[in-house]
């Protein structure tokens, strides 16, 4: 009885071994990403590149914010306030190294921002977003790029805005 298992196992284990790997047939619309399941994470990696993603989306949030504020839409400013938070952290997920430089920034100023959100305090927020935008340009320069300086924006990217906020 004993062989019979152990037949079967081997044939089992020698089964799988010639088995075409399910990971290898290809995914995405129209099958685009091909390979092995190793290969697949590795493609997928690559698309999320690395922290220039992450500050692109950061970007964004910086903008929403700040014409939050200038809305007095609190809600909303929390919104991209925390937003901004995550595309930084998963942008360290990325790039560990650059976590460092950021410290200031998710460690004191962006919580100060948001206690001036809780607070709906208008000044406060916007003495706050200075120190914030300032923190960026500190970041950008120890990064060693300091060609991509922050400014609070003067245009609106996007439509979102308070009914009735002029």
């Amino acid at each position: 009885m004993g062989s019979a298992i152990g037949g079967v196992a081997l044939l089992l284990v020698a089964g799988a071994a010639c088995a075409p790997d399910p990971g290898a047939a290809p995914a995405g619309s129209d099958g685009w990403l091909t390979g092995s399941t190793q290969e697949k994470f590795e493609t997928v990696a690559g698309q999320f590149r690395g922290f220039d993603h992450a500050m692109w989306e950061v970007g964004y949030r910086y903008s929403e914010l700040h014409w939050a504020g200038e809305d007095e839409n609190w809600e909303y400013a929390m919104y991209h306030a925390e937003k901004l938070r995550t595309a930084m952290e998963q942008g360290f997920e990325r790039r560990p190294a650059r976590e460092a430089s950021a410290a200031d920034f998710l460690g004191s100023d962006l919580p100060a921002v948001k206690e001036a959100i809780e607070e709906g305090d208008y000044e406060l927020f916007n003495e706050r977003m200075d120190v914030l935008t300032n923190s960026c340009n500190i970041c950008h320069a120890m990064e060693e790029v300091p060609f991509m300086p922050v400014e609070r924006p003067s245009v609106r990217a996007t439509v979102m805005r308070l009914p009735g906020a002029e």
